[in-house]
């Protein structure tokens, strides 16, 4: 098949490194990103040499006020591009979605929209083949590819019965900065599970897991505690070390080795060695991992801007079945300099 021509609509936390990232592939060309508000985030877009549309005329007019040079509308770019991603706020994605059936485009989602959005949710270590053939894909919220990528590396190699985790949120991303808490730890929701297994199970309906989760007054990272229950003793911590040493997109963080036992100190380091302080791999804190009888219990940490960005890029090659599984992560892995420590 010939190059695949993408458009993302949304230009934000999500939509900026998914741009990067499909401009680094080469059976994708990024053919425009679409920006609602003249702000630095178009400059960057401009600065990258993005194509600029616009979603209607009145945004049109505030780029022109701006000075930006735009290339046309939404519905231009939908007439130019085999698949859509929609980076957009949670919720309007939904609205769009007429939009891009009309235009005939395949169209990628992401986890802010409700799983009914598109024909399957999408991770690329647990499900990718079933996303070949879709016209929608939802690619999951950040924690939910986080805990995926867990347990479906473990599932893999062990029998998985059960899981149970915390989920401690952070407040919002670095640049939102009219959300909260400030002074307070907000259980969300009160009541028991949480949404996030319900998440997880529209990838693995199969799987008895039940979340709970806070929220916390902190831009860097999601924190899980994560309990695993598998159906037979005997699993050692060097048989789960082992897996998740090789494990694909999973860094394994030893804080006797580094240091490292905190998320500022893991952005930290990001910093030293990564685009934006980026962090796409999900982290497990080696010290953490416990293992008694027949249950697992381990902290990993997930950063909520970049986690999800491999899964857009898999996607798309997942639904119009130009690669397999491993040769679209190897790909991707290989192009975002994912890896399996910082420190290589």
């Amino acid at each position: 098949m010939s190059t695949v021509r993408v458009g993302i609509n949304g230009f934000g936390t999500i939509g900026k490194r998914v741009a990067d990232a499909i401009s680094l592939q080469d059976d994708m060309e990024l053919v425009g990103v679409v920006k609602k508000s003249p702000d630095y985030g178009a400059l960057y877009a401009v600065r990258r040499g993005y194509k600029l549309f616009v979603p209607d005329e009145e945004s049109h007019k505030a780029f022109e006020k701006a000075g930006i040079e735009v290339a046309g509308t939404l519905e231009d770019l939908l007439r130019s591009v085999d698949v859509i991603i929609d980076a957009t706020p949670g919720g309007v994605g939904a609205k769009y979605k007429p939009l891009y059936e009309e235009h005939g485009v395949r169209q990628i989602f992401q986890g802010g929209e409700k799983p009914g959005v598109a024909d399957i949710s999408f991770s690329s270590l647990c499900n990718y083949d079933e996303a070949k053939g879709k016209r929608s894909v939802r690619v999951v919220s950040c924690n939910t590819t986080g805990l995926l990528r867990l347990i479906c590396t473990l599932r893999a190699n062990f029998p998985v019965e059960s899981v149970r985790a915390v989920l401690v949120r952070r407040a919002a991303d670095p640049r939102e900065i009219k959300r909260g808490p400030i002074n307070s730890i907000v259980l969300n929701p009160p009541k028991l599970p949480s949404h996030h297994a319900l998440d997880v199970k529209t990838v693995l309906p199969d799987l008895d897991i039940v979340t709970a989760a806070v929220v916390v007054p902190t831009t860097l990272m999601h924190v899980h505690h994560v309990t695993v229950r598998f159906g037979k003793s005997g699993i050692t911590r060097e048989d789960i070390l082992s897996v998740l040493e090789q494990a694909r997109r999973i860094i394994l963080v030893s804080s006797e080795a580094t240091g490292i036992k905190s998320t500022a100190q893991l952005i930290e380091a990001a910093r030293d060695v990564r685009p934006r302080n980026d962090v796409p791999e999900l982290v497990v804190f080696e010290d953490s991992i416990h293992v008694e009888g027949n249950e697992l219990m381990l902290f990993q940490a997930v950063h909520q801007e970049s986690i999800v960005v491999p899964e857009n890029v898999d996607a798309v090659r997942a639904m119009l079945g130009i690669a397999s599984a491993e040769e679209s992560m190897d790909k991707t892995d290989r192009t975002l300099g994912l890896s399996r420590s910082f420190f290589l």
